[in-house]
């Protein structure tokens, strides 16, 4: 008897369902013409929805709509089941691939609720106008769609939105539009405005004007500044929150604290700084807290044991410091991600990190922890999936105990840990994809056993700065990124595994020519082959590569002519060859390659006039043509555009003759401050991780620095140029470097140099100039390194801040010139006793390299401050060999 009701309550539901059925009424004809017709504006491509890889199952929808069928049944059409009217569209990762105009025919869907068009390819059009039409939006989805432009006044008239979402996509919102959308959209609970633009808003008061519904509140990467606005505590019931990819500065606002239903907190890569609020402690909700990236200081505070809920922490790049409290591993049970890396942490890893047994990342590298570990001790950690310990001063035992298994591991770091030899237990990590074991004491071969690591996973794999002496072969098909460098390996470079992307070699002792396979590994974008002893000819199929952005052979022994560029150009960035023997012209078929930032061909025997068809190079960044054998005249080019990022000019060391190519100088926008080009985004230094290094001359010996990646420069030195220096070079005003020493240059120094007001170092030394040094010269406050010696200048030496820290050796050579820091007084000039001479100056000369790597590294030299007695030159030299380490890393967690 007790099951009767039960019974009757499902045959009720099931006569419910079939009434319904019955009664449900077929898409109306015209919605049907609407779809078909909104169908035909879209071609179907699989790359459309590349970014649903891995996230949900991309297919094309629209293909099993068919005209004639009831449009109610089509895949991702919703409608509803008593009007039969068409409510929702769901299309996300469907490979659309074209555009909505205003007229489309799905603005005549007048009782759609939800649209969906994420993660399709829209081809950079501008978002419709006619979105507006649809005034019975609820939810919309335009997210990672490749739109562009600005975000039409429309959609902010759609008053019965629940839930917007426009993200990642290259679009901006102006402030009228973000007005329109927090006054009108009153019912908003998720607002998802990731990677708009929105430098144009003032974020503080608007905020007040949303709705106090709102719960989800996404806006990374929006170009934002100021301090982090405090109208976001009249939003109470957010429960996710993002800020993280902006330019919020100050410290982290204790009015957070009043959003107490916060779950998800994200302050990721901002300036903010100081500690974390002690009244954190009552997100008692808080899951998930990021705040990463920013310049935070202190020690982890006594708060955030009351975050009892938290799953997720991650402060990596910070400044925090003291050491890790072991409590942090036994107040919060239920934490599984613990990100400390790249912080200021010392003394030892807390035992009580092994008594977490849900942890499944563990990022704690580049720190200052010490100490030994016992790698079997993460054993006990049965979840773990990420484990990095590189860069700190740990001494790693990698030997298990006989009954002891290991975690299957997803990605390795263990740089810098003192290993001697490759882990015995790594023969069991048959998921694994990222593995670094660099700046180790691994000796010898690599074991065949070593190849069977995540055989068909392995997609990562940096064992550079060791001391390896063979690899014969790498067999791992999905191997995406091999780094080698710095080791011993000899003999000839290896075939390369099938899917390889980056690759690098260098600092080895390899000899013999580059494989011919190095040509059919199809998807390969960075070669670095550096100072080896490789030789023989480029490979003219290398150089033509079109998904090869990045070659860098510098410091080989390779000849013969510089390969040709076939005229459907080739995808190189970055091409570095100097310090080998090539020889002949410099093939006018690299003006081919359309998106090259860096040419260097130093040190070679290239015998040429100069290549003015590089002018033309609209990405140009870095030209480096010094120490060959080039010739004649630069002459004035009647082109139109003349090298219009160029930001590195180096013709030193050739035989230049005529004047000093002033239509040229005139035409260096990237060195003008206030020209469009000027504040140019150099990407060059950061492709996978890489930045350029620059050689500095100190008394004949090239000492090797890094630049930095505004660092501008022009070196016309040891040419046969002569005639006056054009007064025109005055107005390059962002220039850091300016050497036209050693040829025959006359007259005057022009007085507009002075206003080179980034200059840091000048070089006018050996020519013929006469007269005085113009005064103006001392307003130059940024100027370290001054030398105008063996020219025909007389007068007295001007005297300023900058001046008074040059010696002597800056003006020898000079014999009409009197006054301090020469013995020589000036007649009727009272000279005060002058403070004794500081360092000698030196001479610098930039030639470009290609090697050592840093994740997003912010590089600096600074001007020379010599009034310190402690030039800063000398402190770089000595800290070297630690930045060196701590750059290995490519792509690092």
């Amino acid at each position: 008897m007790g099951c009767l009701p039960c019974a009757y309550k499902v045959f009720c539901l099931q006569l419910l369902v079939l009434y319904s059925g019955s009664n449900a009424k077929l898409c109306s004809h015209d919605q049907s013409i609407a779809l078909v017709q909104f169908k035909q504006l879209f071609s179907f491509k699989n790359i459309s929805s590349s970014y649903c890889d891995g996230r949900q199952q991309s297919n094309p929808k629209m293909l099993s709509w068919n005209d004639g069928t009831d449009c109610c049944s089509w895949d991702g059409v919703t409608c509803d089941m008593v009007t039969g009217q068409v409510i929702g569209l769901d299309l996300s990762c469907s490979w659309l691939h074209g555009s909505i105009p205003s007229n489309s025919s799905l603005f005549l869907l007048p009782y759609l609720e939800t649209l969906n068009l994420g993660s399709n390819d829209f081809n950079s059009s501008l978002i419709s106008s006619g979105f507006g039409r649809l005034i019975s939006l609820t939810h919309l989805n335009l997210s990672n769609s490749y739109f562009s432009g600005q975000i039409p006044s429309e959609i902010s008239q759609l008053s019965k939105m629940l839930s917007l979402d426009l993200s990642k996509n290259e679009v901006r919102i102006q402030s009228p539009v973000w007005k329109g959308l927090i006054e009108n959209l009153t019912k908003l609970k998720e607002l998802v405005l990731s990677e708009v633009d929105m430098s144009t808003i003032v974020l503080d008061y608007s905020l007040t004007n949303l709705s106090s519904s709102l719960s989800y509140l996404h806006l990374t990467g929006c170009n934002l500044i100021g301090p982090i606005p405090a109208s976001l505590a009249n939003l109470p019931q957010l429960t996710s929150l993002s800020l993280s990819y902006n330019h919020f500065s100050g410290h982290i606002p204790s009015f957070l604290s009043h959003l107490k239903q916060l779950y998800y907190l994200n302050l990721e890569q901002n300036n903010l700084v100081g500690g974390i609020p002690d009244s954190f402690v009552n997100l008692t909700q808080l899951s998930f807290l990021d705040l990463s990236w920013n310049q935070l200081t202190g020690r982890l505070p006594s708060c955030l044991k009351g975050l009892q809920n938290l799953v997720t922490l991650r402060l990596s790049g910070n400044s925090l410091n003291a050491t890790i409290p072991s409590w942090l591993f036994t107040v919060l049970p239920y934490l599984e991600v613990i990100h400390l890396r790249d912080n200021r942490f010392t003394g030892s890893i807390p035992s009580t990190i092994f008594e977490l047994v849900n942890l499944t990342s563990i990022r704690l590298s580049s720190n200052n922890l010490s100490g030994h570990i016992e790698l079997c001790m993460f054993a006990r950690l049965k979840n773990l999936q990420y484990l990095y310990l590189s860069q700190n001063r740990l001494s790693v035992n990698t030997t298990l105990n006989a009954n002891s298994t290991f975690p299957k591991l997803l990605q390795l770091g263990l740089s810098a840990c003192n290993i001697s030899e490759f882990p015995e237990f790594l023969r069991s990590q048959d998921r694994l994809e990222w593995l670094q074991l660099s700046e180790n004491k691994i000796y010898g071969r690599i074991p065949n056993w070593f190849w069977d690591i995540g055989k068909d996973t392995l997609y990562n794999l940096n064992l550079s700065d060791n001391f390896l002496t063979d690899v014969e072969q790498v067999p791992l098909k999905n191997l995406r990124f091999l780094d080698l460098r710095s080791n011993l390996l000899q003999g000839s470079v290896m075939v390369l595994p099938p899917r390889l992307i980056f690759f690098s070699i260098s600092n080895n002792k390899l000899t013999g020519e580059i494989p011919s396979s190095f040509c059919t590994a199809a998807p390969i974008e960075f070669i670095d082959l550096s100072n080896n002893s490789l030789s023989g000819p480029i490979p003219e199929c290398l150089v033509d590569s079109i998904t090869l952005i990045w070659l860098d052979l510098h410091l080989n022994s390779f000849n013969g002519s510089i390969p040709q560029i076939s005229a459907n150009g080739s995808g190189l960035v970055n091409l570095i060859l100097n310090d080998n023997q090539f020889e002949g012209p410099l093939s006018q078929s690299l003006a081919n390659c359309s998106r090259l930032q860096v040419l260097n061909v130093a040190n070679n025997r290239i015998d040429d006039t100069f290549p003015h068809w590089l002018a033309q190079l609209p990405e140009l960044l870095v030209l480096i043509l010094r120490s060959n054998k080039f010739y004649g005249l630069i002459g004035n080019t009647d082109a139109r555009v003349i090298f219009p990022k160029l930001r590195i000019l180096d013709l030193s060391r050739n035989q230049f003759t005529g004047v000093l190519p002033t239509r040229y100088f005139q035409n260096l926008k990237a060195m003008m401050r206030g020209s469009n080009t000027s504040t140019v985004q150099v990407q060059y230094m950061h492709r996978f991780g890489r930045y350029y290094s620059a050689f500095f001359t100190l008394k004949g010996i090239d000492v090797e620095m890094n630049i930095l990646s505004i660092f501008l420069v022009i070196d016309f030195s040891s040419n046969r140029f002569e005639g006056q220096i054009p007064e025109v070079v005055g107005k390059l005003n962002l220039l850091k470097m300016l050497n036209f020493s050693h040829n025959h240059l006359t007259g005057r120094i022009p007085s507009s140099l002075r206003n080179l007001t980034a200059l840091e170092s000048l070089d006018l030394s050996s020519n013929r100039l006469v007269g005085q040094i113009p005064t103006q010269l001392t307003s130059l406050n940024f100027l370290s390194k001054l030398n105008l010696s063996h020219n025909q200048l007389e007068g007295p030496i001007p005297q300023g801040p900058q001046f008074n820290t040059f010696q002597s050796d800056s003006y020898i050579g000079n014999l009409g010139l009197c006054g301090f820091p020469l013995s020589d007084k000036c007649s009727n000039i009272d000279d005060a006793q002058d403070p004794a001479p500081r360092d000698t100056w030196f001479d610098w000369k930039v030639a470009m390299m290609g090697y050592a790597s840093g994740l997003v590294i912010g590089f600096s030299i600074g001007y020379m401050a010599l009034a310190t007695g402690r030039p800063r030159w000398l402190v770089r030299m000595v800290e070297r060999k630690r930045i060196r380490r701590q750059s290995t890393k490519i792509f690092l967690s």
